[in-house]
C-alpha cells in the first residue's frame, strides 16, 4: 500500500492545531507531526461577537505556514474545521471567504453536534481501551472553549447526549467581567455551573450511576497524559486521589510554578483550573470513580473520519447506531411509541432497499429515513393538531450528535411533510430555510416513502407480520403478511400513492399474502 498523507486542521477557540497523519499500513493511522499555535479567537467572539482584524491577520499568517508544512509533507488531502469561536461570530461567512482568499485553505464550520461527534470518533481511534470502557456505565465529557458536551453510555450504547454552555473560555470571560480573583475562581465556576448541572441531573442523569468519565479537552488532558508517561503507563487513568492532588496544587501553587510543572504557558493555567473544577463537579454529580484522558484532540477525529470514508481504516464501532440511539431517546422523551417506530422503520427501510436502482440515494439518506421514522410523531407531545410543525420544532431544537444542521433540516422536514401538505421548492415563501435544491429533493423522496409506510400502519395496531417489497417494471409490489382486516390501511395507502407516483413515476400496489 502506498503512503497516503493527510492533514487535519482545527481552528479552535484558543489555538490552531494541525496534525499530519499517514496511512501507510493496513488499517493503521499514524500521527507523524503536530503543530500548535496559540491564537485566542474565543476571547474576541465571546466578549464582542466578532474576531478582531489583528487576530484575523495572525490566523491567516498561521494558516499560510500550515499550507507550507503540508506541501513539505506532500499531503494529498486535508480537512480544516472551525469550531465555536468562528461559528458564533456575527460574520462567519465573511470570515470564511477572507481566510480562503488570503491562505488558499477552506475552513468549514462544524456545528456543535458535528464537532462533538468527531471528538467522539477521536476517542474511538484508541481502539480496545475505548471499547472496554464504554461497555460500562460511562460518560464522555467533552470540554471546549464555548461549551461542554456530556454523553452517557451504557453497555456500548449511547443513552443521551446534551450540550451545556459551560465552555472554559466562555467561563473565563465571565470571571474577567466579574473581576474575580484567583481565590474566588473555584467557588464562582462551581456556582456558574451548578444551575445548569442540577437541571441536567434532573432531566438526563436522574438515578443513573456512572463508573467512568472519559475527558476530552485541550486543558486538563495533556496533564493527565504527561503524568501517565511519567509513571510509564500508556493509559492516562486518573483516580480520585490523584485528581484531589491536582486540585490542591491548582489551589495553592502560583501560576508560574504550575506552568513550569505542567510544561504549559502561564496564560493557560487558569483554563486548566476551570476545566479541572468542571470535571470535579461533574464527577461528584455522577459519582464516578475513574477519569480517563485518552489524550486525543479534534484532529484525531477528523483524520479517523477521513480514513473511514476513504476505506483506509475499518472502524469497529457502529457510529450510525449511536445516532439512532439518540433519536430513540428523543422519541422516548416525548412519549413516542417504540413499537410503532420499529414498525415504520422496518417498512421504510424495506421500501428504500427495494428501490436502490430508482431513487439514487445511499446509506446516509437511509439513515435520515430511519431517523424520520423514529421521530415521526414526536410533536404529538405538544400538539395533537399541528403534529408536523410541532415535530419539526422539536427536532430542530434538539441536537443529535453526528448530524449537521442541514441534515437535521432534512429529517425534520420529512417528518413535517409526513403530516402536512408538501411545499414545493420555491413555491411558497415559508418553504424550509437552509435547504438547497439537492437536499430538498431528498426531502421529497424520503417523504414519499415515509407517507407510504405510515399508511400501512394507520391503525397503529401493527397488523402485519411482515412486509416485502419488490420492484417490477413500473410497480412497487408490497407483499403484506397479515391475517387481519387491513381495510383502513388500504384506504390511506391509496390516498398516499399519488405523491409517491409523482416523485418516482412508480405505482405502489398492495398484495395481501393471507387475506382476512
Amino acid at each position: 500500500m502506498s503512503v497516503k498523507t493527510f492533514a487535519a486542521i482545527d481552528v479552535g477557540s484558543f489555538e490552531l492545531t494541525m496534525k499530519i497523519f499517514d496511512f501507510s499500513g493496513k488499517n493503521t493511522m499514524r500521527e507523524i507531526d503536530c503543530i500548535r499555535q496559540r491564537i485566542d479567537l474565543g476571547s474576541d467572539t465571546y466578549a464582542n461577537g466578532k474576531i478582531s482584524n489583528e487576530k484575523m491577520d495572525d490566523l491567516c499568517h498561521t494558516l499560510k505556514e500550515f499550507a507550507q508544512i503540508m506541501e513539505s509533507y506532500k499531503v494529498i488531502a486535508y480537512k480544516a474545521y472551525g469550531t465555536s469561536a468562528i461559528r458564533e461570530t456575527e460574520n462567519t461567512l465573511i470570515l470564511q471567504d477572507q481566510i480562503e482568499q488570503r491562505t488558499g485553505i477552506r475552513v468549514e464550520i462544524l456545528s456543535n453536534s458535528e464537532q462533538r461527534f468527531l471528538d467522539y470518533k477521536s476517542i474511538a481511534s484508541k481502539g480496545e481501551t475505548f471499547r472496554r470502557i464504554i461497555e460500562e456505565k460511562t460518560a464522555i465529557l467533552d470540554i471546549g472553549g464555548g461549551s461542554i458536551q456530556i454523553s452517557l453510555f451504557d453497555k456500548d450504547t449511547l443513552v443521551s447526549t446534551q450540550n451545556l454552555r459551560l465552555g472554559v473560555l466562555r467561563l473565563q470571560e465571565l470571571l474577567n467581567h466579574l473581576n474575580a480573583g484567583s481565590t474566588q475562581m473555584e467557588q464562582l465556576v462551581d456556582e456558574l455551573a451548578t444551575a445548569q448541572l442540577d437541571d441536567y441531573k434532573k432531566l438526563y442523569l436522574k438515578d443513573r450511576e456512572i463508573k467512568n468519565i472519559i475527558i476530552v479537552d485541550d486543558y486538563l488532558s495533556p496533564w493527565a497524559v504527561r503524568k501517565a508517561h511519567e509513571r510509564g503507563d500508556g493509559n492516562a487513568m486518573v483516580d480520585s486521589k490523584a485528581f484531589d492532588q491536582l486540585m490542591e496544587a491548582l489551589r495553592t501553587r502560583g501560576t508560574t510554578e504550575l506552568a513550569k510543572r505542567m510544561d504549559i504557558a502561564e496564560e493557560k493555567v487558569p483554563l486548566v483550573y476551570i476545566s479541572a473544577v468542571l470535571t470535579k463537579r461533574i464527577a461528584e454529580l455522577m459519582g464516578a470513580a475513574l477519569i480517563w484522558a485518552p489524550g486525543v484532540t479534534l484532529c484525531d477525529g477528523i483524520a479517523y473520519e477521513y480514513a473511514e470514508q476513504n476505506k483506509l481504516l475499518r472502524g469497529e464501532h457502529d457510529f450510525a447506531e449511536d445516532i439512532i440511539a439518540c433519536a430513540m431517546n428523543i422519541s422516548k422523551r416525548y412519549n413516542g411509541s417504540t413499537r410503532r417506530a420499529d414498525t415504520l422503520e422496518h417498512i421504510t427501510t424495506t421500501i428504500f432497499d427495494s428501490m436502490k436502482k430508482v431513487h439514487g440515494m445511499g446509506q446516509r439518506e437511509r439513515l435520515y429515513l430511519r431517523l424520520a421514522a423514529i421521530l415521526h410523531d414526536c410533536g404529538k407531545y405538544i400538539s395533537m393538531i399541528n403534529i408536523g410543525e410541532a415535530s419539526y420544532d422539536i427536532i430542530m431544537a434538539t441536537e443529535m450528535i453526528g448530524l449537521s444542521h442541514m441534515e437535521r433540516e432534512i429529517v425534520a422536514n420529512v417528518v413535517r411533510f409526513n403530516h402536512s401538505n408538501f411545499v414545493y421548492y420555491g413555491q411558497a415563501q415559508d418553504h424550509p430555510q437552509g435547504l438547497d435544491k439537492e437536499s430538498y429533493l431528498i426531502v421529497a423522496k424520503l417523504t414519499a416513502i415515509l407517507r407510504l409506510a405510515n399508511s400501512l400502519d394507520r391503525s397503529h395496531k401493527q397488523k402485519m407480520k411482515g412486509v416485502k417489497a419488490v420492484l417490477q417494471d413500473n410497480e412497487l409490489i408490497l407483499k403484506i403478511d397479515s391475517q387481519e382486516d387491513i381495510t383502513l390501511e388500504r384506504g390511506f395507502f391509496q390516498t398516499n400513492t399519488d405523491f409517491f407516483k409523482e416523485v418516482y413515476s412508480i405505482t405502489p400496489v398492495i398484495r395481501q399474502k393471507k387475506k382476512f
